[in-house]
C-alpha cells in the first residue's frame, strides 16, 4: 500500500463532502485548529483499545449512544447531563443483571456531521443543498443557511471541549457514584413496567452496597464505585476537521485523531479505495465500520486487513445495521468470513438505522423494529458460536416523542408533540431502558 499521511486521503475519491464556497478560507480554518489543543489523549485511546480487546474476548459489553446529530442550537448542561444519566441507567442494568462490565462510550463532543442519502432536497417546489450537519451548515431550509461555512468548524470545537469538560466531571464529581443509582432516575420518566424493574434492581443495589460496605468496601476505598470511565466518540465524515487533530503522540511516535478517543466510518463511505478508509488506516485510536445489507463478506475481510492489518484485538468494531427483516439474511454470512479468516472485530449493533420509516408525516423508527433486530443479533451469534459484544443506539435523555411503540406506547399522533431532533428520530430515555433490560437478559443467558 501506499505511504500514509494525514493528508493522504485528498488523493483518494470521496462521498459525502461538502463543497465549500471559498477555498482560502477553509484552508485558514483548517490552519487555526491544527493549532488548537487537543479534545482527548492518545492515552484515553489506549486505554479504550484496552477496554475493546476484553469486549472482543468476550469478557465485557460495549455501550455506545448518543445523539444522532449534536446541534448548536441545542447545546445545554441539561442535554449533556441526562444522556450521561441515561447511559449510566443502561450500564448498570446490563452489569448488575448482566454480570459483565460495560465499556460506555458516548455518541458526543463532535458528532455533528452527518451523511445524507442526497445531495439536494426540494420542499414546496424549491431545491436546496441537504443539511450536513451543523458543522458544515445550518438546518433552515433558506439558501444561506445551506452554504457550507467552515468557520462552524470552530464552534464544534469549543462547543465538544466544553461538552468533555462536563462529562470528565460528571465521570469523576459523583454523579457516576453507584450510591447515585437512585438519582439517575430522570424526572419525566413515569411509573410503569420498566421503571419498577429499575427500581426494583436499584434496591439491589442497595443492598449490595451496604453489605460490600459492611466488608469495608466502600467509595472511598475503590474508585470504581465512585467514578466511571467514560468514553467519546464520533463518525469521522468531515475529514478537513479530522485532519486538523491529527497529532503525533509525543510517548510512542504514532499518529492519532484527538478529536475523540473512537471514530468510525458510516455505511455509505466505506469504499475500499476510498479517502475515509485511507485516512483511517492510519490513526491508531479504536475505530468502527458500519455495516449494512449491502457489505459483501470479501469486502469485509479485505477492509480488516486494510485497517487493522496486525488483527489486533480492540481496533475494530464492525457495526451491524440491517434492519429487522434482513438480519437473518445478511449477519451469518459476515460473521462466517471473520471467523474463517481469524480477524478478531468486537460485534455490535446498529438496530437503528436500518429500521428508519415515515409515519404522520415524521421521520421514524418503530421500538418494535428496534427490540426485534437486537433480539436477532444475539440469536445469530448464538448459533454461529460468536459473541455479540455491543450495541450503538442513538439517543437521548430528553424527554422526546420521535420513536413509535415502547413501554409508553408513543403513537403516529404523538409524535409532533416533543420531535426535536436536527436529522435522525432518537429513542428517549424509557425506551432505551427498555433495551438495556433486554440486552442484560441475554447477557445473564448467554454467560449461563
Amino acid at each position: 500500500m501506499s505511504t500514509w499521511s494525514r493528508s493522504s486521503w485528498r488523493e483518494k475519491p470521496i462521498k459525502q463532502q461538502p463543497t465549500y464556497p471559498d477555498t482560502a478560507v477553509l484552508e485558514q480554518i483548517e490552519s487555526q485548529l491544527r493549532n488548537y489543543p487537543p479534545l482527548v489523549f492518545a492515552g484515553e485511546a489506549r486505554t479504550l483499545k484496552k477496554n475493546l480487546a476484553d469486549v472482543c474476548e468476550g469478557k465485557a459489553f460495549l455501550l455506545q449512544g448518543g445523539d444522532c446529530a449534536e446541534s448548536f442550537s441545542e447545546f445545554h448542561a441539561h442535554n449533556i447531563r441526562d444522556t450521561f444519566k441515561v447511559m449510566m441507567q443502561m450500564a448498570v442494568v446490563m452489569t448488575f443483571a448482566g454480570g459483565v462490565p460495560v465499556v460506555k462510550v458516548g455518541r458526543l463532543g463532535g458528532q455533528f456531521a452527518k451523511p445524507r442519502s442526497s445531495d439536494t432536497e426540494t420542499v414546496e417546489g424549491i431545491t436546496l443543498p441537504s443539511y450536513r450537519g451543523d458543522i458544515i451548515n445550518g438546518v433552515d431550509f433558506n439558501e444561506a443557511a445551506r452554504v457550507p461555512d467552515p468557520h462552524r468548524m470552530v464552534q464544534a470545537y469549543n462547543q465538544s471541549a466544553a461538552t468533555l469538560n462536563l462529562l470528565r466531571a460528571f465521570a469523576s464529581g459523583g454523579l457516576a457514584d453507584l450510591h447515585q443509582v437512585h438519582a439517575w432516575n430522570l424526572g419525566f420518566v413515569g411509573q410503569n413496567e420498566m421503571t419498577k424493574k429499575y427500581d426494583d434492581l436499584s434496591r439491589q443495589i442497595d443492598d449490595s452496597l451496604r453489605f460490600m460496605a459492611a466488608c469495608g468496601i466502600t467509595s472511598d476505598t475503590y474508585r470504581t464505585l465512585r467514578e466511571t470511565d467514560f468514553y467519546t466518540s464520533h463518525e469521522a465524515l468531515l475529514l478537513n476537521y479530522e485532519e486538523a487533530f491529527t497529532r503525533q503522540d509525543s510517548l510512542t511516535g504514532e499518529w492519532y485523531d484527538v478529536s475523540s478517543h473512537m471514530l468510525w466510518i458510516g455505511d455509505r463511505t466505506r469504499q475500499l479505495d476510498g479517502a475515509h478508509v485511507e485516512f483511517m488506516r492510519g490513526i491508531k485510536n479504536p475505530i468502527g465500520v458500519k455495516a449494512g445489507p449491502s457489505m459483501d463478506p470479501e469486502d469485509l475481510i479485505r477492509l480488516c486487513d486494510i485497517l487493522n492489518p496486525d488483527n489486533e484485538a480492540g481496533r475494530l468494531n464492525v457495526i451491524v445495521r440491517m434492519g429487522a427483516d434482513k438480519v437473518a439474511d445478511g449477519m451469518p454470512a459476515l460473521i462466517r468470513a471473520i471467523e474463517r479468516e481469524g480477524k478478531k472485530v468486537v460485534w455490535s449493533c446498529d438496530p437503528m438505522h436500518g429500521n428508519t420509516i415515515t409515519s404522520n408525516g415524521y421521520k421514524t423508527r418503530p421500538v418494535d423494529a428496534v427490540l426485534k433486530e437486537m433480539k436477532q443479533f444475539f440469536q445469530v451469534h448464538k448459533a454461529e458460536g460468536t459473541y455479540a459484544g455491543g450495541v450503538h443506539l442513538e439517543m437521548t435523555g430528553k424527554n422526546v416523542t420521535e420513536c413509535l411503540g415502547g413501554s409508553f406506547e408513543i403513537t403516529s399522533e404523538n409524535l409532533k408533540s416533543r420531535y426535536h431532533t436536527h436529522c435522525d428520530p432518537r429513542l428517549n430515555a424509557d425506551q432505551s431502558l427498555e433495551l438495556a433490560f433486554l440486552i442484560a437478559d441475554t447477557l445473564k443467558e448467554a454467560h449461563r
